[in-house]
Order: structure tokens, then C-alpha cells, then sequence
């Protein structure tokens, strides 16, 4: 009987195992049975994909934790993804997210009509009264960081005075009004929400241990209750999307208590990625002078063109060095993945005339931190921060970036593409952009430790938007004897 065990155990191999079918991708299924290449893709994601592209190359299906996902990183070819909605479909992987994320589940088409409601109320005018609120919340919750006229110096990490201000400004804008008795403090808000983001990528990928579900549980609860009143009445504010989110939920059935889990969705992704990306900005600048000179250079010239008229912040600002160093900002700290549920059998059309068979049943996924943006063939010494990468001589903005001799449509991603681009970008920038010229024109900023380098990036965070740090980063700061 001793036999049996074994032979269960090869019966087993042999029926889930699987075999690469002509014209497909590479295969690499990993040692581990089911779990496949799980540990190692879950502990170091550039790692292991820069391994298996050495290996395989552009294109290779590999198994993890039991599924099939096939990465495509050549960027000449990604169209041939984000373009096609008939095979490759965002909303079956989207709805597990939901799930694993916020406990939330909603109507099939619901995110679709979301969208289309969200552009509108995110641009034009609408957009413009998001930029003057915002800019009004910032500058509040900045002067109260400081003791009334206090001239001495304070110490603070630089990641949580990022995250903190602008999820407390984006907080109040797009979700709480006026701070005011009837509304939760945006403070306690904030405090929760980085309870919850502590715990996000182990939501998502199903791996919290069983304390870990608990506090997920708990702090899910109380900000449940914190966001119930956001969005019910319209009050003509810049809110006022949020009560259209609202009905559109209403008009599709949802109930009260579903509402609520979707404000939390709303909440992360409109606020989670915003304030580290300003704190990656803003460190890297610290951390070179060169930069930092240049940026400051720039908004003192703006800053002379302030009237009584309308606020600086809220006009159209031509700022190029920033925006460069915005760019290269996101080219070495976004990291999100661009996935698609493969939901009939397709032959994708690589740019350099290859076809391969993506099954149904399958992912495939594009991981644009990888290649364009870490790609040594597209940028000279990937891995180093340049400031003035993005930038022409004559101050123009530099888009011609080359693989292969041919020029790139997508040189860095770190808003998505396609119908699935991020609807907020435009207000994202902008906010990013007011936060540092508040900041490095209003106070004295520096580091604690002139030698300070940049943190590690926490690299459980791969794969869902923004980096973050390990750690941060100390910083101090006073205002200047004269603000704006």
C-alpha cells in the first residue's frame, strides 16, 4: 500500500500540470506545484520578472498560486493589450480586487458608468473649482502645522508630512466640504486610512495572517462609518461628484451599506498614491542640490507674477523643470500593473511580427516599471534621478524616447492607458504641483541630515500604483519671513 501515496501524488503532477501548446508564450511553471513562482513573485516582483525575461524574453506565461499569467513586456506591443476589450477584459480582475480589497461588490457595468460620470466632473470648470479648493485646503492645514508665529524649526519625516497634508487637503475636497462640527475630522480619517493602506497589498493578494484580519476588519469598520456621510447631500461644493457617484450607485440598486464600501474605494483611489508620490518628489530633490536649485529657480519666477488677482496656484502654471522632474519622479516610483482577464482565446501581434495564443481563462499583465521605464536601452543609467531628463535644451518637453531604433508611444506609464487611464490625472498634477511650490516658497525646507540619502523602497508595494518607502525620510522646515 506504501505505493499508492506516490502514485497519487505523480496522478496528481500529471493532470495539473500544463503542457505549452504551439505558438504560445514561453512556459515556466516553477517547481513548487499550484503555488509556481507565488514566493518569489510575491517577495521581489522586478527581480523575478527581470530573471524570467533574461530567460525568455518579451513574452512568458508563468504559473502563480495557481494561475496563469502571461507578462508582456515589450512597449511597442502593448497596444496590442490595452486596445483590445473584446478578448482582454479589466472588469473580471477589477470585481477580485474589489472583493479582496474592500469586501465590495457591485453591478458588472457599474464601474464602466462610474468612469464616464467621473471624466466629466473632473474637467473644465469642475476641475477648476477642484484646484481652488484644494489650494484653499492646503495652504489651512499647512499654516496649521506650525505654532502661531513660530520662526523655529521643526522636525518631521518627510513621507508623513506628504501623505498626511495632501490626503487631509484631498480628503476635505473631494470628500468632507467645510471642516465643520457635522463632518469627521480629517485627521482621524487619515489615521485610519494608513492603518487600512498598511494592510492593502496583503488584501489584495489574499495573504494576511489571522490577527492581520481582524485589524483589517476593524479598521474597514470604523472607516465605513467615518465616510458614511459623504457624498448624500449636494451642497453646489466641489463634492459634488461624489453625490453623483452616489446616485448612479442608487439608480443601479446598491444598498446603503455596499454605498459606504464603495466610498472606501473611492477614497484609496483618489487619495493613496498622491502623497507619496509628492514625497519621492520632494526627497529627491533634497538629495540633489542641482534640482533643487533649478525648481526653486523656476517658482520664484512665478511667484513675482503674483497680483491681487486671481491666485497663482489656480491659473494654468508653465512650469517645465517641475514637470520634468515630475515625470522622472514617476519613471522610478510608480510601479502599478496593467492586468487583463483573457476572456476568449487571442493571438496577440507582437510589433516585431510575432504571434503567440493567449488562453481564455488566462491573465495577461503589463508591468511598465520594468520596461519603458527601467529599460537601459531607452534611458541611460536607469536606476539614477535626473531632473532635467524630460527636457529638451530649449526648455521644450522631451517625448522622443527610442527601443529598437523605433520611436516609443509609451515611454513611461504611470497613469495606465487606454480607457483605463486614471480620470483624475489632471488634478493629481496639479495638486502635487501646488503642495511643493507652497512649500519651497513659503518655507525654509532641508534635510535633518545633510548626508540623508533616499530611503528603500518597501517592495511589497510593486504592482499597486505609487512606491513607498522603508522607513522615511527626516526633514525640517519653518516659514519664511514673508509668505505668499
Amino acid at each position: 500500500m506504501i505505493w499508492i501515496f506516490p502514485l497519487l501524488v505523480l496522478l496528481y503532477l500529471t493532470l495539473t500540470r500544463r503542457w505549452r501548446s504551439k505558438n504560445e508564450p514561453p512556459l515556466d511553471q516553477g517547481l513548487i506545484p499550484w503555488l509556481g513562482h507565488a514566493l518569489e513573485f510575491g517577495k521581489d516582483v522586478p527581480k523575478f520578472i527581470n530573471r524570467m525575461k533574461l530567460k525568455h524574453g518579451n513574452i512568458f506565461t508563468v504559473r502563480v498560486a495557481g494561475r496563469y499569467v502571461t507578462l508582456l513586456l515589450d512597449p511597442h506591443s502593448y497596444d496590442a493589450v490595452i486596445n483590445d476589450s473584446d478578448s482582454l477584459d479589466f472588469s473580471p480582475y477589477a470585481q477580485v480586487l474589489m472583493r479582496r480589497i474592500f469586501n465590495l461588490e457591485l453591478p458588472l457595468q457599474q464601474p464602466a458608468k462610474a468612469k464616464a460620470m467621473m471624466t466629466r466632473h473632473f474637467l473644465g470648470m469642475n476641475l477648476s473649482t477642484l484646484n481652488s479648493t484644494m489650494s484653499r485646503h492646503l495652504r489651512s492645514l499647512l499654516k496649521s502645522e506650525m505654532l502661531h508665529n513660530q520662526r523655529n524649526w521643526k522636525e518631521e519625516g518627510l513621507f508623513n508630512l506628504s501623505y498626511g497634508l495632501l490626503f487631509k487637503a484631498g480628503y476635505l475636497t473631494l470628500f468632507g466640504g467645510e471642516q465643520n462640527n457635522n463632518k469627521p475630522d480629517p485627521s482621524k480619517v487619515y489615521e485610519e486610512y494608513r492603518k487600512f493602506d498598511d494592510l492593502l497589498c496583503k488584501l489584495a493578494r489574499g495573504t494576511l495572517k489571522a490577527e492581520e484580519k481582524k485589524a483589517a476588519q476593524t479598521v474597514q469598520t470604523r472607516l465605513w462609518e467615518l465616510l458614511a456621510p459623504a457624498g448624500l447631500t449636494d451642497d453646489s461644493g466641489s463634492d459634488t461628484w461624489l453625490h453623483a457617484y452616489r446616485q448612479l450607485l442608487q439608480e443601479d440598486g446598491v444598498d446603503e451599506e455596499t454605498q459606504r464600501k464603495a466610498m472606501l474605494m473611492q477614497l484609496w483611489a483618489s487619495q493613496g498614491n498622491v502623497g507619496p508620490a509628492a514625497f519621492w518628489l520632494l526627497g529627491y530633490l533634497l538629495t540633489n542640490p542641482e534640482a533643487l536649485v533649478a525648481v526653486k529657480r523656476e517658482f520664484g519666477q512665478l511667484s513675482q507674477m503674483e497680483d491681487s488677482g486671481t491666485p497663482l496656484l489656480d491659473r494654468p502654471m508653465n512650469t517645465p523643470v517641475f514637470d520634468s522632474v515630475l515625470e522622472e519622479t514617476l519613471r522610478l516610483t510608480a510601479a502599478p500593473f496593467i492586468t487583463r482577464e483573457v476572456v476568449q482565446d487571442k493571438i496577440l501581434s507582437m510589433a516585431d511580427g510575432q504571434e503567440y495564443l493567449l488562453r481564455k481563462g488566462d491573465r495577461v499583465c503589463l508591468f511598465p516599471f520594468i520596461s519603458p521605464q527601467m529599460d537601459p536601452e531607452i534611458y541611460r543609467e536607469p536606476q539614477k534621478f535626473k531632473y532635467d531628463r524630460f527636457m529638451n535644451k530649449d526648455g521644450s518637453v522631451k517625448k522622443d524616447f527610442y527601443k529598437g531604433g523605433k520611436r516609443l508611444k509609451y515611454y513611461t506609464m504611470p497613469w495606465g492607458a487606454g480607457a483605463n487611464g486614471c480620470v483624475g490625472k489632471q488634478f493629481a498634477i496639479n495638486a502635487i504641483r501646488k503642495f511643493v511650490y507652497m512649500l519651497l516658497t513659503n518655507y525654509d525646507l532641508e534635510l535633518c541630515e545633510p548626508n540623508a540619502q533616499m530611503p528603500e523602497i518597501n517592495a511589497s508595494r510593486y504592482g499597486f500604483g505609487m512606491l513607498q518607502p522603508e522607513g522615511d525620510l527626516l526633514i525640517r522646515y519653518k516659514p519664511r519671513n514673508t509668505q505668499q
